[in-house]
């Protein structure tokens, strides 16, 4: 069972959310959890390890996501342009080549088309709904990584490491991962709510990105049916499950919530976990603790 992390809320959260968070967790088969909960209106928060390091997985994808959508704004390049689709990449550690494999992909598709050209457009859409790590790369390789890390830390997700491609197995034996707190991404996903992380425009197609991503185990399953939700997962199998979202429901404000979890064995624990807690957090705005979604 986890101990609970850094358990701190914000003196409007009621005793009743922070106990069931509570609870739940130690519940979890997990090593660590990490949670922050802000309302975009009211400003209540609700944080649960949230300053605790975790491997990114597919959540960097937000901040290289942001830097495109900058340099769009920026005029240093258009989403119209096009990438030769290839899968030879260099590492950080010494820029040796290496390549993804198809298999440990969550899209295929892109890899039918080496040699082709793909739109950034189409490879932000693959690289966030889909999690295509191929589409990541290619991206990573036009904007460069140390430049959406920077980006990051000026919009507040001033402890986020985003320092390379996906599958860079030199990179990662030498302990060189991308890393992320709870807060982190919650504070990219409340400038691109409010508008600031990039282009007010840009925002807004960034939230339509990430309102049509496939994976919809986590937060999203926890949540009434038709409630709008803005996410990005990621995930290493049995090591790492994360759900980070701005949550639209119906009758009141927006707000940010960000679940990351590590160790958990299981699939459909670490899926349960982020559900149950994402049901919790809406329960506790609407006046529902205890009863179902």
């Amino acid at each position: 069972m986890l101990p609970l992390l850094l358990l701190v809320a914000q003196a409007s959260d009621s005793g009743s959310l922070r106990s069931r968070v509570e609870a739940r967790i130690a519940q979890a088969p997990a090593r660590a959890v990490g949670v922050y909960y802000r309302d975009l209106t009211t400003g209540d928060s609700l944080t649960v390890g949230s300053a605790v390091r975790f491997h990114a997985a597919s959540t960097m994808k937000v901040p290289v996501m942001i830097q495109l959508f900058r340099d769009r704004d920026a005029g240093l390049l258009s989403l119209d342009d096009s990438i030769t689709v290839t899968n030879t990449f260099r590492s950080i550690v010494d820029s040796s080549p290496y390549q993804l494999d198809v298999t440990d992909d969550s899209d295929s598709t892109l890899y039918k088309r080496l040699g082709q050209r793909a739109s950034i457009r189409e490879l932000i859409e693959l690289m966030e709904t889909v999690s295509s790590n191929l589409a990541t790369n290619l991206l990573i390789a036009r904007v460069g990584a140390k430049r959406a890390n920077a980006t990051a830390h000026t919009l507040g997700a001033d402890s986020i490491l985003v320092l390379r491609g996906v599958e860079d197995g030199k990179a990662y034996r030498a302990g060189l991962n991308n890393t992320t707190t709870a807060r982190d991404l919650g504070m990219l996903l409340a400038g691109i709510a409010n508008g600031t992380a990039a282009s007010p425009a840009s925002c807004r197609e960034m939230l339509a990105t990430l309102s049509r991503q496939q994976f919809n185990e986590g937060i999203p399953a926890g949540l009434p049916a038709g409630t709008r939700v803005y996410h990005k997962t990621g995930w290493i199998e049995q090591v790492v499950y994360h759900d980070a979202a701005l949550v639209e429901p119906s009758s009141r404000g927006r707000y940010v919530l960000v679940v990351l979890t590590a160790g958990i064995p299981k699939n459909d624990d670490a899926y349960a976990l982020v559900r149950d807690l994402s049901r919790l957090v809406f329960e506790s705005r609407s006046g529902r603790i205890g009863k179902s979604p």
